[in-house]
């Protein structure tokens, strides 16, 4: 939605010395009139890094302005001796080829999450779906988080996989896959995954629709995002916890 209204996805200004992100928010404001109002839904990045409104720039930063994400790089095969790990990828994704790979003899649980494109939302018929990404800030973000699952809840292997592009009906979006010996860290940590990965991983998915098109509505961002802080598996554990 932010790229559509500037009209463009990137772009190069020069600021003074000492200017903050909320500086650069200002200017981009003054070229940009019609992206004021997405402002206090945003998070801001530095150099593919979540950072506070206050932080101050230099030379040669990268700034991105990230709406709610919805929840290529070249696509590999996870390893057989791989503990955590991540990929984003433009083709189809094999979901038993990785089950194949993961699944190891001291296993005593398999926990698979594929999240898949529905033929409906809010009554609408879908005909299908676009994900794109602010790709290396993304990627990034789903390797730490598989590294931090692999940490907090004692598993053996972590595996995402993520699809951008067009998506049709049915077809495979994001793949999680966790092994252990137990099955509650599996299922504890699965769950942890897709939850934090789609309110902080920077992936976007535009529907369309037999009468149109729309970016889909993202949650909001967690309070330790919007002030430049890293979400930790504790503090997401305990969020999800709480009674909705």
């Amino acid at each position: 939605m932010l790229k559509d209204s500037a009209g463009r996805e990137r772009e190069l200004l020069d600021v003074p010395d000492g200017s903050t992100i909320d500086d650069v928010a200002t200017q981009c404001v003054k070229q940009f009139p019609g992206i004021k109002a997405l402002l206090p839904s945003l998070a801001i990045a530095i150099n593919q890094e979540y950072a506070a409104p206050e932080a101050k720039l230099k030379d040669g930063d990268e700034v991105a302005f990230l709406p709610p994400v919805s929840g290529g790089l070249a696509g590999t095969e996870p390893p057989a001796t791989a503990t955590a790990g991540a990929v984003i990828v433009r083709e189809k994704i094999n979901t038993q080829a990785v089950l194949a790979r993961i699944k190891q003899p001291e296993d005593g649980a398999v926990v698979m999450f594929e999240g898949i494109v529905r033929n409906h939302t809010r009554n609408r018929r879908t005909l299908f779906l676009d994900y794109e990404a602010y790709e290396e800030m993304a990627l990034k973000q789903m390797h730490a988080l598989a590294r931090q699952a692999l940490a907090q809840y004692q598993v053996r292997d972590v595996w995402l996989e993520h699809r951008l592009g067009r998506l049709e009906v049915g077809e495979t979006s994001v793949l999680i896959v966790v092994a252990s010996a137990h099955r509650a860290a599996a299922f504890d940590a699965s769950r942890w995954l897709i939850d934090t990965l789609k309110k902080t991983v920077p992936i976007w998915k535009k529907e369309y629709f037999e009468d149109g098109a729309v970016w889909a509505d993202g949650e909001s961002f967690p309070e330790e995002i919007r002030g430049g802080k890293e979400i930790s598996g504790a503090t997401a554990a305990s969020n999800l916890s709480k009674p909705k």
